[in-house]
């Protein structure tokens, strides 16, 4: 038995939506509580439809995906009336230094230009792995050793294993580049690694050469294992050595094969559905057919794992694949379900997306004024800032909270409003795709939708996840 790492560990994907949504849209929405994957914003009818999970090496999501936006969908201040462009003085712009929902962690450096980060959680995993090798791994392997050595076995051990996934995920990376496709980084967080990259594979043969690449390069590092371990025995390098370079070999070997099994979002399911989507021509139907395989296989993993449980077979590796099984039937199914949800959203355009004719606030209302007589006795937490007709920026609760209650009196709704300059304004033709890029790259829950400075509407993480709400009614 392997503890803890049953060979592969699952993840989700990043996406317009992704954390973001999740964190946001949900509170607004009903029932739905689905993880939505990235999706494709480009209008070339040749890319796929659809943005999906990715799940491979011990938690390989590679990729997860950025967007490219058109500055000129939303004006520069130095276009903004005078009368629409409020003081900034003293107001510290939001850091759009890490997107919302990105993992926030620590910046290792980069490697060819891919950047390199640990997510605070990757510590978590990283002990329990040290723990286990350290325990219950090794000594049993290598008897009769001190236990410091057990302790620099362990050690050495995970770190081996963590390049190992960074490795990976480098090979899903340099492949994408060499297909044309921007990788903006890796992170490797508590359940294994993701790169993140601009956008979905253009053609099935693409998705092919992307995905198997992983696989290959987990193979490799399994021979290397194995090579040096037979080359310590041969000349004499320590049991310890021969211990820790047989077990690596064998978890890369357990990584390859498993991520090679046929079920989305791992890289056999992507090339299971290059392969469907080269023989039907349809992103769609592939992906469809991918993600059922996906979610056989997680109810097969969980199977296995209640079965170990209740065999007392081993706890923890019981409980891991049930939870494996889990996440991985519930990425599939999101996966495709995001390939329907895009389809609803590609054709809608703000105007249509958006909540017409919102109520608004002058920029002269006192706080106390705005909170008793609005956010008390209306169901917004946000309120568009206009004067005139013209739209001057946005002024939400959370703003109003940041601001001692004593100072609700004396201070106006343009005091704490977020300007222009700091507030979304699209037009209404807008692709709501790229809507929804703008949103998840400004942090923000809330973009106004005006018209030579009028405003028309808005559209908030709500109306999103209204929307979100009937991708099930589509099939």
């Amino acid at each position: 038995m392997t503890p803890i790492i049953p060979g592969s560990w699952l993840a989700a994907e990043r996406n317009p939506f992704s954390t973001w949504l999740l964190q946001e849209a949900c509170q607004s929405a009903t029932p739905w509580n689905v993880p939505v994957r990235r999706v494709s914003c480009q209008n070339d009818p040749s890319r796929p439809e659809s943005e999906s999970p990715r799940v491979g090496s011990f938690l390989d999501v590679s990729p997860a995906h950025s967007f490219r936006v058109d500055p000129a969908l939303s004006p520069p201040p130095s276009m903004m009336p005078k009368s629409a462009a409020p003081s900034t003085a003293g107001r510290r712009r939001p850091p759009r230094g890490r997107r919302a929902g990105a993992f926030s962690g620590i910046r290792l450096g980069a490697i060819s230009g891919f950047e390199i980060s640990l997510d605070y959680s990757w510590f978590i995993i990283f002990f329990l792995i040290l723990a286990s090798f350290t325990g219950v791994v090794f000594p049993p392997a290598a008897p009769g050793l001190e236990q410091f050595d057990y302790l620099l076995m362990g050690l050495a051990g995970a770190i081996i294993f963590f390049l190992s996934l960074l490795l990976h995920e480098l090979a899903h990376a340099f492949a994408a580049r060499g297909k044309g496709i921007e990788v903006e980084g890796i992170t490797l967080f508590i359940f294994g690694g993701m790169a993140r990259t601009s956008r979905e594979a253009s053609t099935p043969g693409d998705e092919f050469i992307i995905a198997v690449v992983g696989p290959l390069a987990s193979f490799a590092i399994a021979a290397l294992c194995y090579a040096a371990a037979t080359a310590g025995a041969a000349v004499g390098l320590g049991l310890g050595f021969v211990v820790v370079a047989e077990y690596l070999g064998f978890l890369n070997l357990i990584l390859a094969v498993f991520n090679l099994l046929p079920g989305f979002p791992l890289d056999g399911g992507r090339l299971f559905r290059a392969t469907v989507w080269q023989m039907t021509g349809s992103f769609r139907t592939a992906t469809r057919i991918a993600a059922g395989g996906g979610r056989l296989l997680g109810w097969t993993l969980i199977a296995m794992g209640v079965l170990i449980l209740l065999r007392g077979g081993g706890f923890i590796g019981g409980l891991w694949l049930v939870f494996i099984g889990w996440f991985l039937g519930h990425a599939a199914r999101s996966s495709y379900e995001q390939v329907l949800l895009l389809e609803m959203m590609r054709p809608l355009t703000a105007g249509e997306a958006m909540t017409a004719n919102p109520e608004t606030v002058p920029p002269d209302l006192p706080l106390e004024a705005l909170v008793h007589d609005r956010f008390l006795r209306k169901p917004y937490s946000s309120f568009p800032v206009t004067e005139d007709g013209v739209v001057l920026g946005l002024v939400t609760l959370g703003q109003v909270k940041r601001l001692p209650r004593e100072r609700w009196k004396e201070s106006l709704v343009s005091d704490i409003m977020s300007p222009l300059e700091e507030t979304i304004l699209l037009a209404p033709e807008t692709p709501m795709t790229l809507v929804l890029e703008r949103m998840r790259d400004a942090e923000t829950r809330r973009v106004l939708v005006a018209r030579d400075w009028e405003l028309m509407g808005i559209i908030s993480s709500s109306d999103v996840a209204r929307w979100l709400d009937r991708v099930g009614l589509i099939e």
